[in-house]
């Protein structure tokens, strides 16, 4: 009896011990990201406060999360360190608070290089010091087209010299976007006309529709230049005319559920002197949401449009 317990409790130490270790994994400068079921009573866009705090020996990161719709939270990371990542989240809400676990951070494989910043000021680089040398173009409203235009729009991309693109996240209005085969049926706000919109609650199957066209660019090597905001609107849908705070709730839903990829790249707005309801005091704020959400973040640019 004695030997079988002996052997019984043998069997179960790497049993044990493999429990407490990280069991899943991710390649540097890749995505991580922690999924909470959470509550979905009320508004989870704007009632509930939700982080996380990733630590892996000195280094330490807090980024934001966010609703993804089905009472479903979610939390995304970038790592930049090979190792153990832990981690702890931070909410309003206890069914959110104090949630843990852990990763393991492997190295990078050979064709990521990592996010682009700047290297002595005029020029760029990968993280990982490889030069990157921009050469760009526009597609603007490449993602609200159809299926086929966008995989025609890809293969160009791929057989072309391009490695980096500029295009809206928030669609213009056009006659063409209200009926027929392009007529837009999700917006990035819940509902389908200015009638109807509530900017209070985001529509997570634009910003899932969103996320694939990003992952589509990044399998290609190419950064994604996201225009924030732009002036295309006039009174139809009122994208350009919502108030501040909409558009800092807007950044800030934004820069959580997309800064976690490794090719995107801010652009502030498109001809924003067109909004004239925003002051440069305004757009400031707005960058400000952006650097505290995204510190690694390089292409926060407002693009002005003298008069």
């Amino acid at each position: 009896m004695r030997n079988i317990l002996g052997s019984v409790i043998f069997l179960l130490i790497p049993v044990l011990t493999f429990a407490q270790s990280p069991t899943n994994s991710v390649e540097k400068w890749g995505m991580y990201e922690v999924t909470l079921k959470g509550p979905s009573a009320g508004n989870p866009f704007v009632n509930i406060e939700l982080s996380a705090v990733f630590t892996n020996g000195k280094e330490s990161f807090q980024p934001e999360g966010f609703y993804d719709g089905n009472g479903i939270f979610k939390i995304r990371f970038m790592p930049d360190k090979v190792g153990v990542w832990t981690y702890k989240t931070i909410s309003n809400r206890e069914e959110l608070n104090g949630k843990t676990g852990s990763f393991v951070c492997t190295p990078a494989l050979p064709d990521d290089h990592g996010p682009v910043q700047v290297r002595d000021q005029y020029q760029f680089e990968y993280r990982d010091g490889t030069p990157y040398y921009p050469f760009g173009t526009t597609i603007y409203e490449w993602i609200f087209q159809s299926k086929e235009m966008r995989e025609e729009t890809l293969a160009t991309l791929k057989s072309s010299p391009f490695n980096k693109v500029r295009f809206l996240l928030i669609p213009p209005y056009n006659e063409k976007y209200l009926s027929g085969p392009l007529k837009i049926k999700n917006f990035p706000f819940e509902g389908t006309s200015i009638e109807d919109f509530d900017f209070s609650r985001f529509n997570v199957a634009y910003f899932h529709h969103f996320e694939r066209c990003l992952q589509q660019l990044e399998n290609l090597g190419i950064q994604a230049d996201v225009i924030l905001f732009r002036p295309y609107d006039g009174p139809k849908w009122g994208f350009d005319r919502m108030s501040m705070a909409t558009n800092a709730r807007f950044v800030h839903y934004v820069v959580a559920r997309l800064a976690a990829y490794r090719n995107v790249w801010w652009s502030m707005a498109n001809e924003n002197s067109f909004m004239h309801h925003i002051t440069e005091s305004d757009w400031d704020r707005l960058f400000q949401i952006v650097a505290k959400e995204d510190p690694g973040s390089i292409g926060k640019v407002v693009l002005e449009d003298k008069k």
